[in-house]
């Protein structure tokens, strides 16, 4: 097998193998069909009797559709760009493969067999001619399929751009009318009243997240009659409370040198939170160092803390059901959201907020692992 052969066949087997066999154009038409099924959610939320519920839908399926994207079209500028410099360095072996299959197919199959040393030489030309003959077919059927390949990769990143910004409008636009459904949303039940003068002094008196926690019983002013939240029988399986990516594990240090038993999660901007579980809102708002913090109570004498996020839509002493949102993280336009990398080598849209996340048994931490299914 020549050179060019082993190349084609390289390349290919290195195609398969990308991001573990999932091809750039099969993760984009993934990717179409959830910012379809956003468009979708998004269109019944008008006349759907619970809009928050199908608004909280589609903005996580048009979030889960532009990361699906993005990471398809970074893949397959990725994979145009090897295509195209292994071509280019193997140039010489396809112009002599050409140059050949158009000998073969101008010359009449009698003058290839016909030889100057006679008979003998005539049989050994035609079985060489018939050993290369398929050989060759097969590596101009490879070269054809590389190119073919080239042509898909060079459409789909054409198209990728009018397909992401309608996502983004989408998103947008589920974003805003998800704030005005939370405003008209109706009752929640409610399992306390809170003390606003309470929350206050708190805040103002404690300096750590461990002295906050351990005052929040006496924030609250008035206790209903409602059954508190168990999940005590999710523990170990809950999903984490946005899309991204975990940086810092429990007890992992950052680069300050600071060791928190909390994980660290990277979003992209606006990226939605949502409760885990069935859970009770004991505080939402600005704490010490931790920016917008919102801490949920799932089960009894257990505490999420959720930290970083920018809007807030949840309200202390009401009961939110799992998958509800409790806010957004932050908008960095800085990002430049709508574009993509020219620089395939660079992720686009990088995931520049980051949401803390800790729990709490009794008066202590205990490691996220232990509640949520990370994967």
């Amino acid at each position: 097998m020549n050179r060019l052969a082993v190349f084609l066949l390289t390349v290919a087997l290195a195609g398969g193998a990308t991001a573990q066999g999932a091809h750039p154009t099969e993760i984009a038409k993934i990717a179409s069909q959830r910012l379809k099924e956003a468009a979708t959610h998004l269109q019944s939320a008008e006349s759907g009797r619970d809009r928050v519920a199908a608004l909280t839908n589609a903005i996580r399926a048009y979030e889960d559709g532009l990361s699906a994207l993005r990471d398809g079209i970074r893949r397959a500028a990725i994979r145009q760009s090897t295509l195209e410099t292994d071509l280019a360095a193997r140039e010489a072996d396809v112009t002599r493969l050409l140059g050949v299959l158009q000998t073969l197919s101008r010359t009449p199959p009698s003058a290839l067999l016909l030889h100057p040393d006679g008979p003998a030489g005539t049989a050994r030309s035609g079985l060489l001619l018939a050993e290369v003959t398929p050989a060759l077919q097969q590596e101009a059927r490879e070269l054809a399929a590389l190119l073919d390949e080239l042509e898909i990769l060079q459409s789909l990143q054409e198209n990728a751009e009018t397909t992401l910004n309608e996502g983004l409008t989408g998103a947008q636009q589920a974003r805003a009318e998800l704030s005005d459904a939370l405003g008209d949303r109706r009752e929640l039940p409610k399992r306390f009243i809170d003390d606003p003068i309470g929350t206050a002094l708190l805040i103002a008196s404690t300096e750590t997240l461990d002295a906050f926690a351990s005052g929040l019983g006496g924030t609250i002013a008035e206790t209903l009659d409602t059954d508190a939240p168990d999940a005590t029988q999710l523990k170990g399986t809950l999903p984490l409370p946005v899309n991204g990516t975990i940086l810092r594990r429990a007890g992992d240090m950052d680069a300050g040198g600071n060791v928190r038993p909390g994980i660290v999660i990277a979003t992209r901007p606006e990226a939605l939170v949502t409760a885990p579980a069935t859970a009770t809102v004991r505080f939402h708002g600005p704490l010490l160092d931790y920016g917008n913090v919102v801490i949920l109570e799932p089960a009894p004498d257990v505490l999420l803390v959720l930290a970083g996020l920018d809007a807030l839509y949840a309200e202390v002493g009401t009961i939110l059901p799992a998958g509800a949102p409790i806010g957004l993280m932050g908008d960095d336009r800085a990002t430049s959201d709508g574009k993509l990398s020219e620089n395939p080598n660079i992720a686009p849209v990088p995931a520049t907020q980051t949401l803390y996340l800790e729990v709490r048994e009794g008066q202590g931490p205990v490691d996220p692992a232990l509640w949520f299914a990370f994967e």
